[in-house]
């Protein structure tokens, strides 16, 4: 389903309204369409299918040396993300730290942020992000484990009510064999020291 921008312009003329203001100044003229077209973008993610980037894997054990089969994780570090907080409507942004044991396929790197980037475009919670993400690279992938740490700051804490400005939520979610503390402490420190 796609965004309706018009609808959400015509509401945001109606909130411009509510807090006491002219929709029809200068410097408001143009924000209803503004925001109807960030929303669009903010929320692009809705209907659409996270596991679309992870269809198009590379075998492992079919490939040019099929006696091997992938025994480590795959990590990838650092990766940006902003989402919208379904409670109070305000972002939050972070980093996304991925990491998952491949079974007999991996897939290329550049789908992983893509995973991210479509479940992040939902209105959402920090929580259900990180498990989102750690679920649909487990099940698509076939992944024996996946293990996904957000950090994250949100705005509903940094710009409103105790405004603590350097405060961030970490999240972890993990499934299959990174489900086991020993197997996801080893990954956190090498996610954590840049190794």
């Amino acid at each position: 389903m796609a965004v309706d921008r018009a609808r959400i312009a015509e509401l945001v003329r109606e909130l411009i309204v509510a807090i006491g203001e002219d929709p029809e100044r200068p410097g408001l003229s143009g924000t209803p369409e503004r925001v109807a077209t960030t929303w669009a973008e903010f929320f692009s993610g809705v209907g659409m299918d996270e596991t679309e980037p992870l269809s198009h894997t590379i075998s492992v054990s079919h490939g040019p040396a099929p006696e091997t089969v992938p025994s480590g994780a795959v990590i990838l570090r650092d990766v940006h993300f902003r989402s919208m907080c379904e409670h109070h409507l305000l972002p939050f942004l972070g980093r996304a730290h991925i990491a998952y044991l491949p079974g007999d396929d991996v897939v290329g790197l550049g789908a992983l942020p893509k995973v991210v980037e479509i479940l992040a475009a939902r209105p959402q919670v920090q929580e259900r992000l990180g498990e989102q993400i750690a679920e649909t690279i487990a099940t698509k992938l076939n992944a024996r484990g996946s293990l996904v740490i957000l950090d994250a700051q949100h705005q509903c804490v940094t710009a409103r009510g105790g405004k603590q400005v350097d405060a961030s939520t970490v999240t972890i979610a993990a499934r299959g064999e990174l489900a086991e503390p020993a197997a996801r402490a080893e990954l956190i420190a090498l996610i954590g020291r840049g190794a």
